[in-house]
């Protein structure tokens, strides 16, 4: 069957809009175009449309995506298998929180009592899978298997002031370092600042603390795209300033 832009819209729930576009980049090109000039769509851009909107839904951008599907050893079947995969962690991490939902209403009906950190599972699990979708891969060649779910571990201990405390303790480093790429100066007392609270952030996720390992995750900041990208976001340079500041502070600058 085939389908002009309206129609292949209507029925994958997109925007004509949006399928205009993933032609102008290259993702989803139509089979043909008719005489009239429309595009045209048939079983293989409607397979290739469904294997797109699965990236979406996972979070995957649309560069990765171009990224992914154009590469020769890309294989559909296999996509499928790895989209089934993620899906049901998502459902996990959703039923988690759910259940965690569930308990706080018996909790506040009386009708249970619920621990601290029962309270905080839903939230902490989510964070270790997010993190795990995103840069397990890359912490786990980095540091092994070991130290990564110590790391995993010690997170799902947290307690209620544990979890409270290192939130805040994000939010000030995030907000020092924002400060402090202002002033242009790694080895400034503001720079300084924000890279002894980025150690004391690391410090509720790693067991042991060492210079090294600190310097070698400032590096890690700057050549991986994904975490040059989040702290880039808001000030273009700010991973490489980071970086700079750590390197620093650790005495690793060369």
């Amino acid at each position: 069957m085939e389908y002009t832009v309206q129609k292949l819209g209507k029925l994958a729930g997109v925007s004509t809009r949006t399928l205009r576009y993933y032609d102008e980049i290259g993702i989803l090109k139509p089979a043909r175009i008719n005489s009239s000039g429309y595009r045209i769509y048939g079983q293989k851009e409607v397979d290739r449309l469904q294997q797109i909107l699965f990236y979406r839904e996972l979070g995957v951008s649309l560069d990765r995506i171009r990224e992914i599907m154009t590469a020769p050893s890309f294989d559909g079947v296999k996509a499928l298998h790895e989209h089934h995969k993620k899906l049901l962690e998502k459902r996990e991490q959703i039923d988690l929180l759910i259940a965690n939902v569930e308990k706080t209403i018996a909790l506040t009906e009386g009708r249970i009592k619920m621990t601290d950190k029962e309270k905080f599972e839903g939230f902490k699990q989510k964070l270790l899978d997010d993190n795990e979708k995103k840069y397990g891969k890359e912490i786990r060649e980095k540091y092994g298997e070991y130290e990564v779910e110590k790391s995993y571990n010690k997170v799902k201990n947290m307690t209620q002031e544990e979890y409270d405390a290192v939130t805040k303790l994000s939010e000030e480093y995030l907000s020092t370092l924002a400060e402090a790429f202002k002033t242009g100066d790694p080895a400034g007392k503001q720079a300084q600042k924000a890279a002894d609270l980025h150690r004391q952030w690391l410090t509720f996720y790693w067991d042991s603390y060492s210079k090294e390992a600190h310097a070698g995750i400032a590096q890690m900041y700057v050549k991986d795209e994904r975490f040059k990208e989040y702290y880039d976001k808001e000030q273009p340079g700010t991973a490489e300033f980071l970086r700079d500041a750590i390197l620093i502070y650790t005495g690793m600058k060369k």
